[in-house]
């Protein structure tokens, strides 16, 4: 395995050479994204498909190899599907939506649970691929925009900002430059140059353990599921199981607080942990072993004026849950169309301001589930372990005490309730369905598509119903700033495009003839009526689109 400096390594790129300068020494940017990780590479092609012109700084030359994500979510997935490769990441990946709860020796689980109960999607629950597999693709895909430059081994190494934009100093090995940019979009990682720079940090919990991770291959069958063991009878506190492809196995053992970090990692000390998981008779060979800690926290604010920043180098979580990369997901998407129109000047620079609130919500969100899994995995004190110990007990046979058991509940997509940009008063008649502020439910249509494809990188109107006069009012009220998705029952006199050929799309929006969703271009619902309303869908587009308050 190729090294380099003490990283290992999984793709080399050759280093990016300096830039043409204005004569003014200083290079002149819309966007800046700093950091070459799963995050800054979508939000780049987020931007670049939508026409803007990116460059993206990496401080390192080439693909890290080693200990990342690994779990993607259906959201992220559908997120990536929208960036051009969701296909080829499920192709790869592991699938799975099983999840299993063991307790000490016994072999039959205190409790198992289906991650995706709503089926007939696309995209399932979740899949177990290597981060490094995820930057390639998303290089890959780049790689066919020539408004996206991807600049290897160039590190930010000073940033000031004003009302205008943004100063940085870009270090590289042929010397260092200027530039000038509208935006900076600081994506460099929990440990953000960037962020320190600027004086900032981050706020919340710092958790008093250490967990072993040791990717090992292996050519045994075992079932592609996620399994967690509490007080398991081999060493370690507890113990994690996960498949990614390649016949590579993430195994994750808790040791405590007090341990020697350096001889915690050395493979002769490790080798207990994994054989007495993996058996005795198991034959296998180390691929990543290291050490780590966490902690819930984030910054107070995102947007700094005119620099913003989304994923690690906002926020960070412990990784039960698989909320940390999942969670950057979801910044981008809600991201990168705001910052697109205000760019293109369609909407003010006050719209980015949604964003903040909006991905501090999701932060928050997700940093209350991954703090309440780790206490329920980490008991504090003997009282809570006692407690955490009576659940389990009781979850082989009482399905009520089941959802106290908690293992990591795992990454689903935060919806924006309450966000300034949603339509208030427009679902009161709504039985099921999303809400304001959810994502989309996929289901198929046309017999062999699915809903979500339909959508477009804009505001979407979804309108279930047959009558082409509503649809042509609805285009009407758009004034060419969204697209129209029109879904029918099907049947004699139908029209000609998507039909619900299972009935699912109409039941799970709580659709009857006539019922209208608007949608955000990051397909989160913005407003529903059980009828169309024109003058209702004006307003609510307005709000969404961010140019003015909600009125009436």
């Amino acid at each position: 395995m190729m090294n380099i400096d003490g990283i290992p390594v999984w793709k080399e790129y050759p280093p990016s050479s300096l830039p043409d300068l204005a004569s003014s020494g200083t290079e002149h940017l819309e966007t800046l994204i700093v950091g070459g990780g799963p995050v800054g590479l979508s939000l780049a092609l987020d931007l670049g498909r939508r026409g803007r012109r990116v460059v993206v700084v990496n401080a390192l030359p080439f693909i890290p190899r080693g200990s990342k994500a690994i779990c993607f979510s259906k959201r992220s997935l559908e997120i990536f599907d929208r960036l051009g490769i969701g296909d080829r990441l499920v192709e790869k990946g592991v699938v799975w939506d099983k999840g299993k709860v063991f307790w000490k020796a016994e072999d039959d689980p205190v409790y198992e649970f289906d991650l995706l109960p709503i089926k007939d999607q696309k995209y399932p629950a979740f899949i177990n691929i290597q981060q490094y597999y995820v930057e390639e693709y998303l290089l890959d895909e780049i790689s066919t925009y020539d408004n996206i430059q991807i600049r290897w081994r160039h590190e930010v190494v000073a940033i000031s900002a004003d009302q205008r934009g943004a100063d940085v100093t870009v270090e590289t090995p042929e010397g260092s430059y200027s530039v000038r940019a509208d935006y900076v979009l600081a994506c460099d990682g929990n440990k953000s140059p960037v962020r320190t720079m600027l004086g900032l940090d981050f706020e919340g919990r710092v958790f008093e353990d250490n967990f072993l991770i040791a990717d090992v291959k292996f050519k045994e069958e075992w079932p592609t599921e996620r399994w967690f063991r509490f007080d398991p009878p081999y060493p370690g506190w507890s113990s994690l199981v996960h498949k990614q492809p390649d016949d590579v196995w993430r195994l994750d053992f808790q040791l405590g607080w007090d341990i020697d970090r350096q001889e915690a990692i050395k493979p002769e000390n490790v080798e207990p942990f994994v054989s007495g998981l993996l058996g005795p008779d198991v034959d296998y060979d180390f691929e990543w072993i290291s050490l780590y800690t966490f902690q819930c926290r984030r910054m107070e604010k995102f947007v700094h004026g005119r620099v913003i920043f989304a994923g690690d180098s906002a926020h960070v979580v412990s990784p039960f849950g698989a909320r940390g990369c999942n969670g950057g997901m979801q910044d981008i998407d809600n991201l990168g169309w705001k910052l697109d129109a205000v760019l293109d000047g369609e909407a003010p620079e006050a719209l980015l301001q949604s964003y903040n609130d909006e991905a501090t919500h999701v932060a928050d969100v997700n940093i209350l589930n991954s703090t309440r899994s780790t206490d329920f995995i980490t008991p504090k004190s003997e009282m809570a372990r006692v407690f955490r110990d009576a659940v389990l007990d009781l979850a082989r046979e009482h399905s009520f005490i089941r959802p106290f058991v908690n293992s990591g509940r795992l990454s689903v997509a935060v919806p924006y309730a309450g966000s300034s940009l949603n339509s208030e008063g427009t679902d009161e008649e709504f039985q099921t369905g999303p809400e304001p502020g959810a994502p989309l439910i996929d289901a198929p249509v046309n017999g062999n598509n699915w809903l979500l494809n339909q959508a477009t990188e804009a505001f979407n109107v979804l309108y279930f119903g047959s009558k082409q006069e509503v649809k042509s009012a609805i285009e009407s009220c758009l004034h060419g700033q969204g697209h129209v998705i029109q879904v029918t029952k099907g049947g004699e006199g139908a029209p000609a495009g998507l039909t619900d050929h299972t009935g699912l799309a109409y039941a799970r929006y709580g659709a009857d003839e006539g019922c209208v969703y608007l949608v955000r271009p990051d397909q989160h619902v913005a407003a529903r009526w059980t009828q169309f309303d024109p003058v209702a869908l004006t307003r609510a587009l307005a709000c969404a689109s961010g140019r003015k308050a909600q009125t009436g």
